[in-house]
Parts: C-alpha cells; sequence; structure tokens
C-alpha cells in the first residue's frame, strides 16, 4: 500500500505517469512529430475524444479548432452541422470543412508551420484578436498536471490569444502525452473550464487534475 500511495502522490506531481504494467518518468519532447506521423497514433482514441468534444458544441456557436489530428477527429464529428461557424489555424480542418461540411470557415493566416501544416505566430494571433469565440478547442503537444507545451515558441501566442477572446477553452489531448513536456508552456491548466482526454488517464492523475485545475472527460 505504500508504494500504491508513493506512486500515486509523484503521479500527482507530475514525476510520473501510469501505464499498462506499470510507471514511467516524465520525457520530454524536443521536436514536434510530423502531421502524417501524428496521424497514425492514437487514433481510436482521438476519435472518442472528437465525439465527446462535438457534444459540447450548443447550437450556432462560434467555435476555434486548433491544429492537430485531435482537432481534425472532432472537424469529423461535425460535418453534419451547418449552423456552426468555424475558425481554425489548420489547413487540413479548412479543407475538410470546405469539401464536406455546411460550416462557415474562417482560417488565421500567419506564419506556416510545414510539420505540422498550419498557421501560428503572431500574424495569426492578429487574426484571432479581432473575433468572439464561444468555445476554443485547444490542442498540445505535451501536457501534465501544470499545464500544457510545445517545442514551437510560435504556436503560444496562437493558444495564449485564443484563450483569451474565447467564452471558454476546452483542451483536447490524449493520455499518451500526459506527463510529456516541451521547452514552452503554452497556457496553465486553469485557463481551460474541461479537458476532454481518453479514457486511459489514470484516476490518480484526473483527480488530482479536477481537484486543482478544472473538469475532465475520459472518452472511450
Amino acid at each position: 500500500m505504500t508504494i500504491r500511495r508513493d506512486v500515486s502522490k509523484l503521479e500527482e506531481q507530475g514525476l510520473l505517469v501510469s501505464v499498462s504494467g506499470g510507471v514511467r518518468a516524465v520525457s520530454r519532447l524536443a521536436a514536434e512529430p510530423s502531421h502524417l506521423v501524428k496521424s497514425t497514433l492514437q487514433s481510436e482514441e482521438k476519435q472518442a475524444i472528437g465525439a465527446l468534444a462535438a457534444s459540447h458544441i450548443a447550437k450556432n456557436s462560434c467555435i476555434y479548432l486548433d491544429a492537430g489530428t485531435t482537432t481534425l477527429a472532432l472537424a469529423r464529428a461535425i460535418l453534419d452541422r451547418n449552423d456552426l461557424q468555424v475558425v481554425t489555424n489548420d489547413f487540413e480542418i479548412t479543407q475538410l470543412l470546405i469539401d464536406a461540411s455546411q460550416c462557415g470557415v474562417i482560417h488565421t493566416g500567419g506564419t506556416l508551420c510545414r510539420e505540422n501544416r498550419s498557421c501560428v505566430g503572431e500574424s495569426a494571433a492578429r487574426t484571432l484578436r479581432h473575433l468572439a469565440i464561444d468555445t476554443a478547442f485547444i490542442s498540445a503537444s505535451g501536457w501534465d498536471s501544470r499545464g500544457i507545451f510545445t517545442p514551437d515558441e510560435n504556436k503560444v501566442t496562437v493558444k495564449e490569444t485564443v484563450s483569451q477572446v474565447s467564452a471558454r477553452s476546452i483542451l483536447l489531448c490524449d493520455s499518451s502525452k500526459y506527463n510529456q513536456v516541451a521547452t514552452f508552456m503554452a497556457l496553465p491548466l486553469t485557463r481551460f473550464t474541461t479537458i476532454i482526454t481518453d479514457r486511459h488517464l489514470s484516476d490518480a492523475a484526473a483527480s488530482h487534475i479536477a481537484r486543482h485545475a478544472c473538469e475532465v472527460l475520459r472518452a472511450g
């Protein structure tokens, strides 16, 4: 019991993360994986997260979909909606919504990030400052009990700005990225009203975040 309590405490502190068959230490992300690589990872979990997130979108909303494959899963889940205005910095999401939905679409523009197929930087943030968004669905390269992380400083200003112009912000991030940190903390978890992740996030981590930051929903 003592070992179990110690592990739970270390996990709450963001020093360990539970995995199948044991625990692992926090890892550091040095570079952003390519969009192609990310599209092959945790696809079932991302689909479940996207479906649950879609149920949190009110009728006639203006929403923001951050760049990423989890938010792309959310975009796929709203293709039958014709009442939404969607703002995004992601080219894949933009193309999908143009081709297969009746949603209104605003792309932020900005500095091209080829690896992530998106736009980042101050010019993207400048577009966001002129908008009033109901719900921002924000992605992350990694996250822990403190906040969300990215190895790309140009993404920080976009995430900060959209959280400021949105009535609420929801983090969409699968559990494989939990306790994975990078050089830049883009936002603290306290800036989110809700985190939607998958069922593999441990009870200890979910409870700690719910006590100290925001609501945690586990899809799947």
